[in-house]
């Protein structure tokens, strides 16, 4: 049995507003074309999450919504500017087959480059930019088996390359 995850940074954000909380601040309309953008690359490689998880913050639940998943969605404070540890901990906790974790950097590229046994070979996959989303899957049946450097990339891409 296999588990796939698909990481995903948050799409670009706006900073119109210089004195919002930065946990409040919205996506611009790129990162909401990123995000669509990425939902349908997702689909075309028949990915289809069964579960999520999202960072709580605005610009990571405006992500998911605008992918259009009609799956269960955790949104957690756990993974707003979450590290490595603190996303395998929430990681180890799905349930789902396949899962969409949201999650704002540096955490979620460290999180990734931890998590896949050879990064795939992408110039960006280092810097893990706005929207950046990796396909990685595991050969476990449980979520709470996988380890560091386990993971298998099936494919990583950026908007840009998929718009």
């Amino acid at each position: 049995m296999t588990r796939t995850l698909v990481l995903m940074r948050h799409a670009k954000s706006s900073w119109d507003d210089p004195i919002l909380p930065d946990r409040d601040r919205p996506l611009n309309d790129r990162g909401r074309r990123s995000a669509q953008a990425m939902a349908q690359w997702l689909r075309s490689k028949g990915i289809i999450p069964d579960a999520a998880t999202v960072s709580a913050a605005k610009r990571t639940a405006e992500t998911f919504h605008q992918i259009g998943l009609k799956c269960p969605v955790q949104f957690t404070q756990r993974l707003y500017h979450a590290g490595p540890d603190v996303m395998m901990d929430v990681l180890r906790g799905q349930t789902g087959a396949t899962v969409l974790m949201i999650g704002h950097n540096p955490g979620i590229a460290e999180f990734a480059h931890r998590l896949v046994e050879t990064p795939p070979p992408h110039a960006r996959f280092a810097d893990y930019p706005t929207c950046a989303t990796c396909i990685i899957r595991f050969d476990t049946g449980a979520w709470n088996d996988i380890g560091w450097h386990e993971g298998q990339p099936m494919d990583f891409a950026i908007p840009r390359e998929v718009m």
